[in-house]
């Protein structure tokens, strides 16, 4: 009796033990996905997704010095705005993971510069003006502390689609010489209507939270237009890619199959989201883009 009473006790608590060591990796896995989302790690492969989409929509060769200069632009680009105020103003008692994140971003600065010596002098004038835009996106332009670019009401996601649209579509352009013909013209308005509707799932969560003065498209709209107005660019968007003069069957499919998957993200979008719905599964979308044309070319 005793032998067994002693191996019930062991058994109950080696059983309690398996549960601690899943939740601890449970939580070690969740922490280590929070870091990821963070740091702009993700938003990052999606900027670097869609600029390799550029490249292989106009059957241009990879380019490891511009994919990779995006890649690590986009990581300091957005942590300078994510974490400019926080890092300006409480420098002397950052918690542990924006510390990370602040080394992170230097190492990526560091390899940025490193990329960009690589491209051309023309690309470098080009992304001059974006830098700016990204820089008076963070700052107050006046002395005024709240007076950003981001403050100004309705221009927020323009800026946002603006910049990404320059990033991903004309900067490898530029750096390979290629002329901006019509296809890219209409590239470019695709680009920048789809980086708009990647948006209006974070502007539907951010209702409860943004000042009325920014004047966002939901604000202005209200949920269900907003969504109408997301699958009516949607549709722009393919439709728009008939009038290109260069174009295949196997990227059509890939961009109505992408097209359809946003829109049904756009439609299941809500105030109340999981907490990885916008800034994980959206953001996720330009790199099942990549990797479905990677597969069917």
């Amino acid at each position: 009796m005793c032998f067994i009473e002693e191996k019930g006790k062991f058994l109950t608590i080696h059983k309690r033990y398996q549960h601690f060591g899943y939740f601890c990796y449970m939580t070690f896995l969740r922490q280590l996905l929070n870091f990821y989302i963070n740091s702009s790690i993700h938003v990052a492969l999606s900027v670097f997704s869609l600029t390799w989409i550029t490249l292989l929509s106009l059957d241009l060769s990879y380019s490891e010095s511009v994919l990779y200069f995006v890649f690590y632009a986009s990581i300091t680009g957005y942590n300078f705005v994510k974490y400019f105020g926080v890092a300006k103003f409480r420098h002397r008692r950052l918690a542990n993971w924006l510390k990370l994140i602040q080394i992170l971003s230097f190492i990526c600065f560091i390899l940025m510069c490193y990329y960009a010596i690589k491209l051309k002098l023309n690309t470098h004038i080009f992304i001059f003006c974006f830098a700016l835009l990204t820089v008076l996106y963070a700052i107050p332009v006046f002395s005024k502390k709240n007076n950003t670019l981001r403050n100004i009401g309705g221009l927020k996601v323009y800026i946002i689609a603006l910049v990404w649209t320059g990033v991903t579509v004309f900067i490898p352009l530029i750096n390979s010489n290629y002329s901006i013909d019509s296809d890219v013209v209409i590239l470019g308005a695709q680009r920048f209507l789809y980086v708009l509707v990647l948006m209006l799932p974070f502007e539907i969560r951010d209702l409860k939270y943004d000042n009325l003065k920014l004047s966002t498209i939901p604000q202005k709209l209200g949920l269900k237009k907003t969504k109408g107005l997301g699958v009516l660019f949607l549709v722009i968007v393919f439709l728009l890619e008939f009038f290109k003069n260069t174009t295949n069957e196997g990227y059509i499919v890939v961009l109505l199959i992408v097209l359809i998957i946003t829109g049904f993200f756009v439609f299941f979008s809500k105030i109340e989201q999981q907490k990885y719905y916008s800034s994980f599964w959206v953001e996720s979308l330009p790199i099942l883009w990549l990797i479905l044309l990677l597969y069917f070319n």
